[in-house]
């Protein structure tokens, strides 16, 4: 949880309910029962937030609020593992994965994780599932979290099944060359991961760089190795005339070479772009590229 508790809006956030609706389940149905500070503002648990977040899936399943509102949680949690079991669409996975996530639920998690790599390939799993749960908790393509110690729980869960599933895949030196990094001080790299991931699927010769490097370092490599392709992403807070400076940065570089980019910062600022500069909106429109 964070310290100093779940504010309203991050219910909001998390859960998908709004504010407005929220507030009248407390007034009306009594559903929730925050806490205040010294200075009188309200804030949540986690057991609020769990609770929550069952209700809000039980109700999208047809329940009515009028009848969860009086139910003990034992009853609350058999409705929605009853419900669990007979779904598995993207957005029923994804609130399962996120309840997993605030109870550190090793077993689970990793139950519910071969449960849907049994039914999705492997990259539309990552798109489809993975990424939605980490835009839901503001940390995928975003800098910040709601609660970091969970957070960082699970990325660290997917970076694993990522890394082993690019190990599966065969290298192939002979193919053309694509370098994948991170600028300096940028440390979210699980994007940067998955786009790996599809470049050695379609047999290019990755070189990946990873976290953190600095604009000199690239100008090193530049002059050390062939590569046909570049492919960075922006994560971190940026100003937008930060990020077209450095992307002008990045083309006199690699003046000869088709750059990728892709990232939050990206489509937030929707920065001008260098001719030889293409943004990534997606795994697909990647994938079409380079095919």
């Amino acid at each position: 949880m964070k310290q100093e508790g779940y504010s309203i809006k991050d219910l909001e956030v998390l859960s998908g309910v709004k504010m407005h609706t929220i507030r009248i389940w407390e007034k009306r149905y009594d559903l929730l029962n925050p806490e205040r500070t010294d200075t009188n503002i309200r804030y949540y648990s986690d057991e609020d937030l769990k609770k929550l977040l069952n209700v809000s899936f039980l109700t999208k399943n047809g329940y009515k609020i009028s009848k969860i509102a009086g139910w003990d949680q034992d009853l609350i949690t058999d409705a929605v593992l009853k419900i669990s079991e007979a779904q598995t669409s993207d957005s029923d996975y994804v609130n399962r994965l996120l309840l997993l996530m605030i109870n550190l639920d090793n077993a689970g998690f990793e139950s519910l994780l071969n449960e849907i790599f049994s039914k999705y390939d492997f990259e539309d799993a990552c798109y489809s599932v993975f990424f939605q749960l980490f835009e839901k908790v503001g940390t995928y393509w975003q800098a910040g979290s709601v609660f970091p110690a969970q957070e960082h729980y699970v990325s660290h869960l997917f970076r694993q099944k990522l890394i082993v599933a690019i190990d599966q895949l065969e290298p192939n030196y002979e193919g053309a060359s694509i370098l994948f990094f991170l600028p300096e001080n940028e440390l979210h790299e699980l994007g940067l991961l998955f786009y790996s991931f599809i470049a050695r699927k379609l047999k290019y010769n990755v070189l990946y760089l990873g976290q953190s490097v600095p604009l000199e370092d690239l100008n090193k490599v530049q002059q050390k190795v062939n590569v046909k392709y570049i492919f960075t992403s922006f994560v971190n807070a940026i100003s937008k005339t930060e990020l077209e400076e450095y992307l002008q940065n990045l083309k006199s570089i690699f003046q000869k070479q088709k750059i990728f980019i892709t990232g939050h910062q990206v489509n937030t600022h929707s920065p001008a772009l260098p001719r030889n500069v293409k943004v990534v909106r997606s795994h697909k429109e990647f994938r079409k590229y380079m095919d």
